[in-house]
């Protein structure tokens, strides 16, 4: 069941109307890490600066994520800042700092070569194709992207897309990409790129999955208190391809169930800052809001 996530490992500093926080553990491919090391092993690959320390990561590699594809890089770890309103569905983009990550070369180490699942998190098309190249023969490949990259890097998009299995996007980013605007539409677009599977995000109103084999819909789960959003898309997928790479098949019934999980861990993940609220989580838990969750959607 080997998942390898490739993608950024992050300082986060947020600021909503309740709390401001600073130097927050983020990134991409660590909140995917969090939700997913609750299904399966997951193998870790990203970069970060000397200032970052180990100890960061300690949470984790307690879960059971390897960490040895971190590369410590000369420099300073990338460092984003962001400002939510009350609505928790506007977000500025107060600062970026690339630093590490402008010139990120991900190296895949020989022990995660032989990986069978693999999500390539949010970052630059060229850096997933590259570490994808790495990997000697994946089952199944999904990929997340943005809006940035296919404003400045569609041709890339575009190589990766043909090589994958599922792709993630928000309802903006599959309207951008495909020049549809119908949700279903730009979906079924997407295939036509190649991947199998697409999985649509809609942020609090849920989620879908569309795909040739299978088609499902669900709600986001209704959490009591938002306390921060940042990194709960990177946790829906964590949930779901880490269950798929439990389950060992991408079967519709699989990736249905797949989805319900993903909630779930978004659901914690919206609940505290950074992932401090869903990696002190046990199983149990994850299992008592999959089987409330169940019973919302009938």
């Amino acid at each position: 069941m080997s998942l390898m996530v490739v993608g950024t490992v992050a300082f986060d500093d947020v600021e909503t109307p309740y709390a401001r926080k600073k130097n927050l553990l983020g990134g991409s491919a660590m909140f995917f890490a969090s939700a997913a090391s609750y299904f399966a092993p997951v193998r870790l690959v990203s970069v970060v600066g000397e200032d970052f320390g180990s100890a960061r990561l300690e949470p984790l590699r307690a879960r059971g994520v390897d960490d040895r594809g971190v590369e410590v890089a000369k420099g300073k770890t990338f460092h984003w800042s962001g400002r939510y309103e009350a609505d928790w569905n506007t977000r500025t983009t107060l600062a970026t700092h690339l630093n590490v990550l402008e010139t990120f070369d991900p190296k895949v180490p020989p022990a995660y070569r032989d990986s069978r699942f693999v999500f390539l998190a949010n970052c630059a098309p060229a850096v997933q194709m590259k570490a994808l190249k790495q990997v000697k023969r994946p089952e199944f490949v999904m990929a997340d992207t943005m809006n940035l990259w296919i404003d400045i890097a569609l041709g890339d998009l575009r190589k990766l897309l043909s090589k994958l299995d599922g792709l993630v996007l928000n309802d903006e980013e599959a309207r951008m990409l495909t020049g549809q605007k119908s949700l279903i539409r730009a979906a079924r677009k997407v295939l036509e790129l190649g991947p199998r599977f697409v999985l649509l995000k809609k942020g609090e109103h849920g989620a879908f999955l569309v795909g040739k084999d299978v088609h499902a819909a669900l709600p986001a789960y209704p959490v009591d208190e938002v306390v921060d959003p940042t990194g709960a898309g990177d946790c829906f997928a964590g949930g779901f391809m880490g269950y798929i790479a439990a389950a060992q098949n991408v079967e519709p019934a699989t990736l249905r169930r797949a989805m319900l999980y993903g909630t779930v861990t978004a659901s914690y993940c919206v609940q505290g800052f950074s992932n401090q609220e869903l990696i002190q989580r046990s199983r149990s838990e994850i299992e008592s809001r999959y089987n409330e969750l169940v019973s919302i959607v009938g």
